[in-house]
């Protein structure tokens, strides 16, 4: 028989736990934030509006999207990591702010696995590699071989340092020996600018903003960065087609909840999302966007996410990309 200590205690030790599974049985009883680290109109706060109405009608609670930009993302990710992890205040984000940002800016203490719970991917946008006109190759293995004749001769139009695109550019040389020279431009729309007006010769983009370019023969798409050929563009070739092993790119996004959220919280954030994404009209936006509407589970994406870190980490290391 326990003592009237202990039954006391198991008492209070049942008070306590009650709210906390209550708050997971009867979530969510008020508005859910899906915090942006960019400003209004791009990629990812698209993403984040596209499903945002979709959850609310799943769960029942007004979700609205908010936008903390600065600091490559750094300021959204502190500010979702130190809230309270009860589901309310979400963090919907891509590659860079999530797994780069933390390296180049030199924040060791902050780490997605550590301050995050994966909850589901949203999107998937395959990065393209195009030239201008002016450049004479009409394949990748043309462009190589045209890049390893003049060494640092070809220039490359960069949206920043530490981006996908500029990684990826990054990953290409190392993996082929071939060298070329980086432009950073202070975001894509400049750096699409003087590609077009021939002020640099070549990038790395995602196919939603190459492909009207391509289509317009504005550029020269040369290979697609993805594991098989793009709905839209589907005459060009991926790199590996053209024997470049191991050089693909994508950016993604996606959802996660401070660490500690409950598990049946996120199991519910997690149902919420498949069903969204599975909307016709929802993955017909993301596809009419250049991208593919794809969910995970939170198991497969925090594996992805391992494996993404793997990949690009190094590289930010080797090139010495640093936010100074």
């Amino acid at each position: 028989m326990p003592t009237r200590r202990q039954t006391t205690l198991l008492l209070a030790a049942s008070f306590a736990t009650a709210p906390a599974l209550g708050s997971a049985q009867d979530w969510p009883t008020r508005p859910i934030r899906l915090v942006v680290p960019y400003p209004p109109g791009g990629n990812v706060d698209n993403a984040a509006r596209l499903v945002a109405g979709e959850m609310q009608k799943s769960l029942n609670q007004a979700v609205l999207v908010e936008n903390r930009a600065g600091a490559g993302g750094l300021l959204a990710f502190e500010h979702v990591a130190r809230s309270a992890p009860d589901g309310y205040t979400l963090y919907v984000t891509a590659n860079g702010p999530l797994l780069f940002s933390p390296t180049i800016f030199n924040r060791p203490a902050l780490h997605w696995e550590k301050d995050f719970v994966p909850i589901s991917t949203l999107s998937f946008t395959p990065l393209v590699l195009q030239v201008h006109p002016k450049v004479p190759a009409r394949n990748a293995q043309e462009f190589l071989a045209l890049a390893k004749s003049r060494p640092g001769g070809l220039t490359m139009a960069s949206p920043g340092a530490g981006t996908t695109n500029h990684l990826l550019s990054e990953l290409m040389q190392k993996v082929t020996g071939a060298r070329w020279t980086t432009v950073h431009y202070k975001g894509n729309a400049p750096a699409t600018t003087d590609l077009l007006g021939g002020q640099v010769d070549f990038n790395f983009d995602q196919v939603s903003v190459a492909y009207p370019f391509v289509k317009d023969g504005r550029t020269r798409a040369l290979a697609v960065a993805s594991p098989r050929r793009l709905k839209w563009l589907p005459d060009v070739p991926t790199l590996e087609e053209q024997g470049i092993k191991g050089v693909q790119g994508q950016t993604f996004t996606g959802v996660l909840a401070p660490a500690g959220t409950p598990a049946p919280v996120i199991a519910r954030l997690s149902a919420a999302l498949r069903q969204a994404l599975a909307e016709p009209a929802v993955a017909g936006r993301f596809y009419g966007g250049g991208s593919d509407a794809a969910w995970m589970s939170p198991r497969d994406f925090t594996a992805y996410l391992k494996k993404e870190e793997a990949t690009w980490l190094p590289i930010i290391r080797s090139a010495g990309i640093t936010a100074q």
